[in-house]
């Protein structure tokens, strides 16, 4: 061969020795490898499942690569096998002998029909469509490491994708049918409560993704950004996991039922008395007011409103579900009254007491009458005729019915003028609302 010849200048006998190693040792590794792609359960799966979508699609490309795969690797050991016995002839090579190895272990060699056209197989590094292709061994091995890193992703892509979420999958069934078993004694039923279509929804969703990942495992694969390693990437599990919420959801919402069931007699209990509190004291707010318009004149007492009626019936509606065990229906019930029954508890306390405003300044206005009568009393000063006269005057106001309470605190400060100038302290403030600030001993006689 000449110098233009494409090997290069005729390899000797250590450059030989050391590529037939270099080749052998590619040649085990691959072999190696295919061997591992043949017995890889992902590929097993794969070769017994009814695919569909993206996955039937990728199958069918890797199936034709896998099997250009081997055809390369024999068209490679043939000419490695026949590299060694040209080698092993004479134990010193001689110049023919190593022209032919030259020309074998770095010129193209192999002769092998195109890809495309053989195996309908993606044709690698984009080549042309041609009846035939020539191939050195450098660039077969460098071929074969392309077919096997697409066809080894494509297979684990499904096998990590079916080793994860159809396990998943049923773990989570096997847990939905737990939830239906506690969910349908309380009532909580499709078509009855929205935990039960809620229950139904997520059965068809789980039913459904599992055939999805059965048949499409790729559809559910995240490749891994800038990963050029087969494989290279995790499950998707979006879908996944947002019925796993929802029936975790579920499951708080059963939780809820059954604990309604528990305490649900002592909770209506509760309801009975509070609702009880309120209407006595409503009742108390009533009476009162009848006092207050016989007692105390030109004032505006506020109307009280009857018994919550409407509450009362839907404890009884409580009671009922109660008796039927319709849990799930009680549970937001018995929530919506126990607020209501403390609203309506603070309701009537803030009646009485609005009611009773007028009685509580009578009761103020006489215990400050009463507490300047005694200090003025300490200080000798209780026999005054004009103090006499004007405590006097006061007292009547107060103790007599109906009771004018503009009036009487009017009478109740001219007290507490006069005592006041007698006493030599400053004198009390002109009123403001009945009420107003008392002396220091406001505490005392009929406070």
């Amino acid at each position: 061969m000449g110098d233009t010849d494409p090997t290069g200048p005729v390899m000797d006998r250590d450059e030989v020795d050391r590529a037939l190693a270099r080749l052998g040792a590619e040649h085990e590794a691959v072999e190696t490898s295919l061997l591992a792609l043949q017995d890889h359960a992902g590929r097993r799966l794969l070769e017994g499942a009814r695919l569909t979508g993206r996955t039937e699609e990728r199958w069918q490309a890797t199936e034709a690569s896998i099997t250009l795969l081997w055809t390369y690797f024999d068209a490679y050991s043939g000419a490695l096998r026949t590299a060694r016995e040209i080698r092993a002839r004479r134990r010193w090579s001689s110049h023919d002998d190593l022209v032919e190895l030259t020309e074998l272990l770095r010129g193209e060699c192999v002769t092998l029909p195109d890809p495309a056209a053989a195996a309908n197989a993606p044709t690698p590094h984009g080549r042309a469509g041609r009846l035939s292709e020539r191939y050195s061994l450098a660039a077969l091995v460098e071929l074969m490491n392309e077919l096997y890193a697409s066809s080894l992703d494509m297979v684990v892509a499904a096998d990590a994708v079916w080793s994860a979420l159809p396990a998943r999958i049923d773990l989570l069934a096997a847990e939905l049918q737990r939830t239906r078993r506690l969910a349908h004694p309380v009532g909580v039923r499709p078509g009855e409560h929205p935990a039960g279509d809620d229950l139904e929804r997520i059965t068809r969703s789980l039913t459904r993704l599992r055939e999805q990942v059965i048949s499409d495992p790729l559809a559910f694969w995240k490749p891994l950004e800038g990963s050029s390693a087969p494989g290279g990437g995790r499950p998707d599990t979006a879908v996944y996991d947002r019925e796993a919420r929802a029936l975790e959801e579920v499951r708080r919402e059963i939780d809820a039922v059954l604990a309604v069931r528990q305490d649900s007699e002592k909770r209506i209990v509760r309801l009975r008395d509070v609702l009880s509190r309120a209407d006595r004291t409503l009742a108390e707010a009533r009476t009162a007011r009848g006092e207050v318009l016989a007692k105390i004149a030109a004032t505006e007492v506020p109307v009280v409103s009857g018994p919550p009626t409407a509450l009362q019936e839907q404890l009884s509606t409580a009671a009922e579900y109660r008796r039927h065990a319709q849990w799930h229906r009680l549970s937001p019930l018995l929530d919506s009254l126990e607020q209501k029954a403390e609203d309506e508890l603070v309701r009537a306390r803030e009646s009485l007491t609005a009611v009773t405003a007028p009685l509580a300044i009578r009761a103020e206005l006489r215990g400050r009458l009463d507490a300047y009568r005694a200090k003025v009393a300490r200080h000798g000063l209780a026999e005054d005729t004009v103090l006499a006269e004007r405590y006097e005057k006061a007292r009547r106001m107060l103790w007599s019915a109906p009771c004018d309470l503009r009036v009487a605190e009017e009478a109740v400060l001219r007290y507490q003028h006069a005592a006041a100038e007698l006493l030599g302290t400053t004198q009390p403030r002109v009123p403001g609302p009945p009420g107003a600030d008392a002396p220091e001993e406001r505490g005392g006689p009929g406070a």
